[in-house]
């Protein structure tokens, strides 16, 4: 039975459904084309397909598509194809397997609105929830951002992942790109899932096309932009009408973040040349064109910090009101940075000649400022924060996902992104679960595992409804926080982006015994390792790209690689590498 409803307004899309009913003995009758009735039968198997015409525009192709589908469905059996579909996630699931130590032996085996009801009253009674929930975020990214092989056309984890179920979703399902949908994905390379990414990819380059429209008609400019929202197509315009967020024209250079650290875990060349050059080359004329000569800065804007508001000081119009809008807010600078170093880098890579103006487009972007309370400024002058305690970052984004912001290597910009996130902690409002999730994997930046770790116990004291979904501050629904919850885990066992990996760098003395195993670093390595009271036990490493391997060890422990006392050794691929005191 195959059934097409039309999309006769700009707000639905058209799509084509059917289903087949497979009764292993018996028959299925259909007298009036609107029901199936089955007789004799003992067991039925009903097979559903549904295609739209987001993949398909014209609808007789999507209707003998769907008749293919359920045929070969049907041929194959229902065993079968759910054996197929077990093996597969099966076979991503099983890269990582984190253990953090065992509770009582009665507490996991209770029911799970119990054991999170119970959490929520002594977070330390239930070591296994911590590890579920990690499982859980893994299982979801798989489950709602795979490669289905499509060319193009894939569709990315939106904010509800997969599993929204109302027809008019909060902030209509779509991708909110000055934050929630790139945190949707900082687990995919660290934890083994490098393969849920494409569909990121494909939304990526659909904005492409869009933003050189928006670029042009907009600005003016060459290249291409996008602002704080896409929706499936990649529709790259301003969304909404906010001024905290509409007006920011900064995510291109955030998402494109995310496909140079493809390449830095992969090495994908290919990759490289024909899905990240293309793009990266238009954005950076882009902002070669968008920004300006501002107080001796290369400067953006105005644009605001997303979403943050600061109280307009007495100097300025309507002083003691709020205002968001600037000229360079600190978090434009840093992707900014992030974009110009990536188009040095990936030129290098790919021995191709670059623009001679980039380097010294960065050397003038505005560095990082020290406010009065030793903080991380979020904007140009030291604003008074209107809301202390907002759940955005935005000034930290060189801390994470960024490199630039480490203990290891500015004590004094580290020292300042700790009284901002100690501000925001002293704040008043009610954080939501992915603030929390940013928060964690910005404390693990700075080595401090046990706040860390308070801070992704807090998220699941505080945010976990009875499936294990995670929702914002009231009883919304949204999966930003599943995800960004693993990416923090992961951030306090390993590390990767200053060059080195660095095994336990935020360990926690609330998780003093545990083992991982299947991790990924930056370079190609796979690392496996184990803890035990609080200390480093032992490493495995497998060199996937042959690059050269620099290891650290929680605070600098000296160890050995295969019995030699050396920091780096020069791997070949396919090759493995102990690591012991």
């Amino acid at each position: 039975m195959i059934q097409d409803i039309g999309g006769s307004d700009a707000r639905s899309i058209a799509f084509s459904s059917g289903v087949k009913v497979v009764p292993d003995i018996g028959k299925v009758i259909s007298r009036d084309g609107q029901s199936l009735t089955v007789t004799g039968a003992t067991t039925v198997d009903i097979f559903y397909d549904a295609e739209t015409e987001f993949h398909w525009s014209d609808e007789s192709r999507r209707k003998a598509l769907v008749c293919e589908r359920l045929d070969e469905a049907a041929s194959t059996g229902f065993e079968e194809l759910k054996g197929q579909s077990t093996r597969r996630h099966q076979s991503m699931m099983s890269r990582v397997n984190l253990d953090l130590g065992k509770s009582n032996s009665s507490t996991a085996l209770l029911p799970i609105d119990q054991r999170i009801a119970n959490y929520e009253v002594d977070p330390d009674a239930d070591k296994e929830l911590m590890v579920l929930v990690y499982n859980f975020g893994r299982h979801l990214l798989i489950s709602s951002s795979s490669d289905t092989g499509g060319v193009g056309l894939g569709v990315p984890a939106n904010l509800q992942g997969i599993w929204n179920d109302n027809y008019s979703p909060p902030w209509g399902s779509k991708y909110t790109v000055n934050i929630n949908l790139q945190m949707n994905y900082w687990l995919a390379e660290t934890t083994n899932l490098a393969d849920t990414l494409r569909p990121l990819w494909d939304l990526m380059k659909r904005s492409h096309g869009r933003g050189q429209d928006v670029a042009k008609r907009m600005y003016g400019c060459p290249g291409y932009v996008s602002h704080h929202n896409l929706d499936l197509w990649g529709d790259s315009a301003p969304h909404d009408n906010g001024t905290e967020y509409t007006t920011w024209a900064m995510s291109a250079p955030w998402l494109l973040n995310h496909m140079i650290e493809h390449y830095r875990f992969t090495g994908d060349r290919y990759f490289l040349q024909n899905q990240v050059w293309p793009l990266l080359v238009d954005s950076v004329a882009f902002y070669k064109c968008y920004t300006f000569d501002f107080e001796s800065f290369l400067s953006s804007g105005p644009s605001p910090s997303p979403e943050n508001d600061y109280i307009i000081p007495d100097d300025m119009s309507k002083n003691g009101s709020k205002g968001s809008i600037d000229i360079s807010p600190t978090m434009d600078n840093s992707l900014l940075h992030a974009l110009f170093s990536s188009y040095i880098e990936v030129a290098s890579a790919l021995n191709i000649s670059i623009d001679p103006n980039v380097g010294s487009m960065r050397s003038k972007l505005r560095d990082f400022q020290i406010g009065r309370y030793g903080q991380i400024q979020e904007w140009r002058n030291d604003y008074t924060e209107a809301e202390q305690g907002h759940r955005h970052l935005s000034n930290l984004w060189d801390l994470f996902p960024g490199p630039r912001i480490s203990p290891l290597t500015n004590k004094t910009l580290a020292d300042a992104a700790r009284v901002s996130i100690d501000r925001r902690n002293n704040g008043t409002s009610i954080r939501t679960g992915w603030s929390r999730a940013w928060m964690a994997a910005c404390l693990a930046r700075l080595l401090d595992g046990d706040t860390a770790i308070d801070e992704a116990k807090a998220l699941l004291q505080n945010h976990l409804l009875p499936n294990l979904f995670t929702r914002i501050s009231d009883e919304t629904f949204q999966i930003d926080s599943n995800f960004g919850y693993v990416a923090a885990i992961t951030e306090t066992l390993l590390q990767s982006h200053l060059g080195f990996i660095h095994i336990l760098p935020a360990s926690a003395s609330k998780i003093p015994t545990g083992s991982v195993s299947g991790l990924v670093a930056r370079g190609g390595f796979e690392v496996s390792f184990s803890w035990k009271d609080g200390k480093f036990v032992q490493a495995v490493i497998r060199s996937r790209l042959g690059r050269k391997l620099s290891v650290r060890i929680a605070d600098g422990e000296a160890f050995k690689i295969n019995g030699d006392a050396v920091e780096d050794v020069e791997t070949a691929a396919g090759q493995t590498y102990k690591i012991t005191l």
